[in-house]
């Protein structure tokens, strides 16, 4: 079974998740575009190392090797929607990458 995964797209049209990741250099590009194909696949059976849940009907996708890729997303409208794109250099994922996923979520209800 095949899930639909989608970016997500402001009021302007814009898509901020695809510009994110299609700025990258090759190697990070591939990784990203592997975790949202990997979640086309498995949808909500995807679990870590790959998935994490993060708040109420918001996850990330979690990229391994040198750069910690890390993609939010949520699922609404029955499709996967990739909220917010970013690499993690903390221990932690930051209160302010959640806060831009949470508001991009808002926009969609």
């Amino acid at each position: 079974m095949s899930y639909e995964v989608i970016f997500y797209s402001t009021p302007r049209g814009e898509k901020p998740v695809k510009e994110f990741i299609f700025s990258q250099d090759e190697s990070t590009k591939s990784k990203y575009l592997h975790l949202a194909t990997l979640l086309s696949q498995y949808g909500p059976f995807l679990r870590l190392p790959f998935s994490r849940k993060l708040d109420k009907n918001l996850y990330e996708l979690r990229g391994k090797g040198k750069s910690k890729l890390r993609i939010i997303y949520t699922y609404c409208n029955q499709k996967y929607i990739l909220l917010h794109a970013f690499i993690k250099k903390t221990p932690k994922t930051p209160p302010k990458e959640i806060s831009v996923a949470k508001s991009r979520q808002l926009t969609l209800i």
